[in-house]
């Protein structure tokens, strides 16, 4: 039933919280005060935060195989008012557990799913990565295991290879040889398991820039950020004489950042920077070479 102002009869109505009244927008009359708020006590200023504080449950999440949507039994033989239970009691709830973990995982695909997923959360972990990149490894993940490219071949490979392609697409600088010793599968599976997948799933992969890795580099030769500065304008003046093309990303950028530790006077040796990058002393000497040669500038050692 529409409520109307007793006054005027207008429909126009406006509830101000803020005052806890209902008022006519026509005539300014309170029909109503002293009312209750329904809505939620806390604030979301986004999509991710509102299903976070959402009190119906956990958000769905691709992380798990069942992407969150079944129940837990609680471990511990307790009621709701923290009572132990009886003998009896404990017996079923025990009957309960192990058929509850029966029907979470029934199939091989679903035991395939669990195994996996929880390999790339604790890759993820131990590469320290965001949450956005969990998430989009186990999507990838789930396409391939929807197209059945998993069959005869490594569940390891295929998850090292969702990760590392998960990198890629999020643009988060890690190299496949960090994925490597985090999975500890080989970096020749895992690269072939990589090619096979952007091949068969066709998802586009963005290139790595080199620009992705010069803030870490800079942050692990503890070098201010002024260097990181210039080595970043060094990068967009290579990149668009287009220096950077057929050069590895992680040796262009070790370079531009040797050099900018030289400007700033907060030089590091290429031994340091090398070891940084995981690159050869060698490979920092050309780039190196290649940049003050383009970019015609001295740089004094």
């Amino acid at each position: 039933m529409q409520i109307k102002c007793p006054e005027c009869g207008c429909d126009r109505l406006i509830r101000d919280y803020a005052a806890s009244e209902i008022v006519c927008m026509a005539c300014g009359f309170v029909i109503e005060e002293k009312i209750a708020d329904s809505g939620p006590e806390w604030r979301a200023f986004d999509l991710e935060q509102r299903a976070k504080r959402r009190r119906v449950g956990a958000p769905l999440t691709f992380t798990i195989h069942d992407k969150g949507l079944s129940t837990m039994i609680d471990w511990r033989n307790k009621d709701t008012y923290g009572k132990n239970l009886s003998p009896s009691q404990r017996a079923q709830i025990y009957r309960l557990r192990k058929w509850q973990r029966r029907s979470r995982v029934s199939d091989a695909t679903e035991r395939n799913l669990a195994f996996a997923l929880s390999s790339i959360s604790r890759v993820c972990a131990s590469m320290n990565l965001p949450r956005n990149i969990l998430e989009t490894a186990s999507v990838i993940y789930r396409r391939a295991v929807k197209k059945r490219l998993t069959k005869g071949r490594s569940i390891l490979s295929i998850v090292a290879a969702s990760v590392y392609m998960a990198c890629r697409k999020c643009m988060v600088a890690r190299t496949l040889d960090e994925v490597t010793y985090a999975s500890g599968m080989g970096r020749t599976e895992i690269g072939k398991s990589y090619r096979f997948m952007v091949k068969e799933l066709r998802i586009f992969v963005p290139p790595s820039a080199p620009s992705y890795y010069i803030s870490r580099f800079t942050n692990n030769l503890d070098l201010t950020s002024g260097a990181e500065t210039i080595a970043l304008h060094i990068m967009r003046v290579a990149k668009k004489m287009r220096l950077t093309s057929g050069r590895a990303p992680l040796g262009i950028a070790a370079g531009a950042v040797y050099i900018a530790s030289v400007i700033i006077s907060e030089r590091r040796t290429q031994r340091e920077v090398a070891e940084v990058a995981g690159v050869t002393e060698v490979t920092i000497r050309n780039r190196y070479k290649e940049l003050v040669e383009s970019l015609d500038f001295t740089v004094r050692l």
